[in-house]
C-alpha cells in the first residue's frame, strides 16, 4: 500500500536531492557534461570572499527575521485570542500578506522603496525626516529585505501559535488565577512551556524556508548593493545558471544542507520528547 508513496518521494525527492549532490562534486558546466573532482567545489567556495559574505549574509539574515517573527506572531496571536468579537475576519485579514504570491508583493514593495517615487521617502519628507536610500546602501537595503520577509511571515506564526493557544485547557488558567498568578507568571508557568512543541515545529519549517529564500532577494536587490544581501538562492542562481557553472551553484545549494539536518534533529527530537511526557 505505501510503494505508491515510496516511488513518489524517490522519484521528487531522493533522485533529484542525490543528483545535486553528485554534480556539485563535478566540474560540470551548463552544456558540458564534467569530471568527478570530489570535494573541490565545497574547498574552492570556503575561500572565495563572495560566499562567505554570502554566509554572513544568511546567518544575519534568518536569525533576526526568525526573532522578529516568533516575537511579533506570538504577540500577534495572544492579542487575537483576547479579542471578544471579529477575530475570525481579523485572522482572515492577518493571512493575506501570507497567501498573497510573493512576486507581487514584493514588486509593491519595490515601489515603496523605490528611490525616485518611495512613498515611504514621501512620508518622511512631509515630516521633516531626510529620504532614506532604501535599496541603496548596504545597511537599509539588508533592513528592506528583512522586513518583506518578517511582513509575509508574521501571519504564518500567529495562526500556528493561535491554534496552539486554543489547545491549551482553559483549566488551567483559572486554577492559576485561584492561585494568585498574575498575566506573567501564566505565560511563564503555562503558556509558554506547553506552546514549546508548536514552537519547534514552526520555527525549523521557518528556518527551512527562510534560509532558502529566493524571490525577495532576486527580485528586490539581486543581492546588492555590493553583495550585502545575496542568500545562498541568488548565489548559486547567479553562479550555476547565470554563469553557467551548475556544479559550484549545486555546492552552494547544498552547502547548508548539514545545519538544517541537524536543526530537523533536534527539534523533532524535543516534539518527540514533549509528546512522551
Amino acid at each position: 500500500m505505501i510503494t505508491p508513496v515510496l516511488l513518489i518521494l524517490v522519484l521528487l525527492v531522493a533522485y533529484p536531492l542525490c543528483s545535486s549532490v553528485y554534480t556539485s562534486m563535478t566540474d560540470r558546466r551548463i552544456g558540458a557534461p564534467g569530471d568527478f573532482i570530489g570535494f573541490g567545489n565545497y574547498t574552492r567556495l570556503v575561500h572565495q570572499g563572495v560566499f562567505l559574505r554570502t554566509l554572513a549574509n544568511s546567518g544575519l539574515y534568518v536569525s533576526i527575521s526568525l526573532l522578529l517573527k516568533t516575537v511579533l506572531g506570538l504577540a500577534l496571536a495572544l492579542l487575537l485570542k483576547q479579542l471578544p468579537i471579529g477575530r475570525n475576519v481579523l485572522r482572515a485579514i492577518v493571512l493575506l500578506p501570507w497567501v498573497i504570491p510573493t512576486s507581487m508583493s514584493v514588486l509593491i514593495w519595490q515601489w515603496m522603496f523605490d528611490p525616485s517615487f518611495s512613498v515611504l521617502n514621501w512620508i518622511l519628507a512631509h515630516i521633516g525626516i531626510s529620504r532614506i536610500p532604501w535599496l541603496g546602501t548596504p545597511f537599509w537595503a539588508r533592513f528592506s529585505v528583512i522586513t518583506i520577509n518578517v511582513w509575509r511571515g508574521i501571519p504564518f506564526f500567529a495562526i500556528a501559535f493561535g491554534a496552539g493557544l486554543t489547545a491549551i485547557p482553559q483549566d488551567l488558567y483559572e486554577s492559576a488565577s485561584i492561585d494568585g498568578a498574575g498575566s506573567l507568571t501564566k505565560f511563564l508557568k503555562i503558556t509558554f512551556p506547553l506552546l514549546i512543541p508548536v514552537f519547534n515545529i514552526v520555527l525549523l519549517y521557518s528556518l527551512v524556508m527562510t534560509i532558502a529564500d529566493f524571490d525577495i532577494v532576486y527580485i528586490l536587490t539581486r543581492g546588492g548593493p555590493f553583495q550585502s544581501t545575496h542568500l545562498l538562492g541568488t548565489l548559486a542562481y547567479q553562479i550555476g545558471l547565470a554563469g553557467t557553472q551548475i556544479s559550484q551553484g549545486a555546492a552552494i545549494s547544498l552547502f547548508i544542507f548539514p545545519v538544517l539536518m541537524i536543526a530537523a534533529f533536534f527539534a523533532l527530537r524535543a516534539v518527540v520528547g514533549q509528546e512522551r511526557m
